[in-house]
């Protein structure tokens, strides 16, 4: 099931001008505060009726502006997550979760309660009321909720926003679990780079109300002339597998032939992960460098090197890992003779990679 969105809106003082498609998993819509992420979710919830375009869910349109076709937002079939949980205050969570389920359509497919509650690991909480419950638990609430009310597809606007740094840690293996078990569009909005490379199956990266670039996580975040939040949050994003956890607390991964070493992860061996790795904590060498700290150095070769406005650069390295990014400074990549196709060696120290960048494939 797709989710097509194609829209065209003018503001006073601003244009989203916008088309995508949001296959099953998570779709994430990716830039600066103002480039057009919430107003775009907003139109597909029916908040917000555009002055042109066309959303349809598979075969189901919600608006042709050329057809006059506008489905007012209870008529859309469409699950919503917020920043904060909405819970009702007065019902317990079991009683939410069925609040959910009074709004499926009669003979829509319907997610069955007990797999959400094991898929969201709430069954200890069903007989407590919101108030005894932490931002993460009514956000796993809500979540389930939403997806009880047997949605077309899932809009779930910044919902970790609203959630400190261990509470966001508590609930992205939770959407994770949506992206890869559930069977529905989600339309997932964030400017942070680190959920991104944790969740996205898609992005779509805007600019000033502009697709300026679409695709799966690894492609779109492994461009180096798409920032959409600035150089400073670049970062690439490759797939790993977990060898082992060694006695002195290191976790021993393996991408594309290369060994990597990371602070222990939670994955047991044999799991699929991804990682993301920031361009600034990323440094490069023309030689195989010796005698340094750090334990992870992946060959390769350049790809691009981007200037930038400043007196930085980003360079692509492709490498059996996996493209990786590098920030340096223009004077560092002239020093160094970086162009496409040289060959070149990222260094990356063990403890850069955090473990909010670490997540499940």
């Amino acid at each position: 099931m797709t989710l097509e969105v194609r829209l065209r809106h003018a503001f006073a003082d601003f244009t989203l001008d916008a088309g995508f498609e949001a296959p099953q998993g998570i779709t994430v819509l990716f830039g600066r505060s103002g480039s057009g992420k919430t107003t775009i979710v907003n139109a597909v919830a029916g908040l917000l009726r555009p002055q042109a375009g066309r959303i349809a869910v598979y075969d189901r349109v919600l608006v042709d502006t050329e057809r006059r076709v506008w489905l007012p937002p209870h008529r859309r079939r469409l699950g919503a997550i917020f920043q904060e949980g909405r819970l009702f205050p007065h019902l317990t969570v079991r009683q939410n979760l069925g609040y959910g389920t009074w709004f499926a359509p009669r003979g829509a497919p319907r997610e069955d309660m007990a797999r959400v509650v094991e898929m969201l690991g709430i069954g200890p909480l069903l007989d407590r009321r919101p108030g005894a419950l932490s931002g993460g638990e009514k956000q796993r609430v809500a979540i389930g909720r939403a997806l009880l009310s047997a949605p077309a597809a899932l809009l779930a606007d910044e919902p970790l926003a609203a959630l400190d740094e261990a509470r966001k840690a508590e609930i992205l293996p939770y959407f994770e679990r949506l992206r890869d078990e559930v069977a529905v569009p989600i339309l997932y909005v964030s400017h942070s780079a680190s959920e991104v490379a944790r969740l996205a199956t898609t992005v779509v990266a805007l600019e000033a109300g502009r697709v300026v670039a679409q695709g799966p996580a690894a492609d779109v975040l492994g461009d180096p002339a798409v920032t959409p939040l600035g150089p400073r949050e670049v970062g690439a994003v490759i797939a790993a597998r977990v060898v082992a956890h060694h006695a002195d607390g290191l976790t021993e991964l393996e991408a594309g032939g290369v060994r990597l070493w990371l602070p222990r992860i939670g994955q047991p061996p044999g799991t699929q992960v991804r990682l993301r790795i920031a361009a600034h904590d990323v440094i490069l060498s023309r030689d195989a460098p010796q005698g340094l700290s750090a334990l992870n150095i992946l060959p390769g070769t350049v790809h691009e090197v981007r200037p930038g406005e400043g007196p930085g650069a980003l360079v692509a390295l492709d490498t059996p890992a996996g493209r990786i990014l590098a920030r340096i400074t223009r004077r560092s990549a002239e020093a160094l003779g970086l162009a496409p196709g040289v060959a070149a060696h990222a260094v990356v120290k063990t403890v850069s990679v955090a473990p909010q960048d670490v997540g499940g494939r």
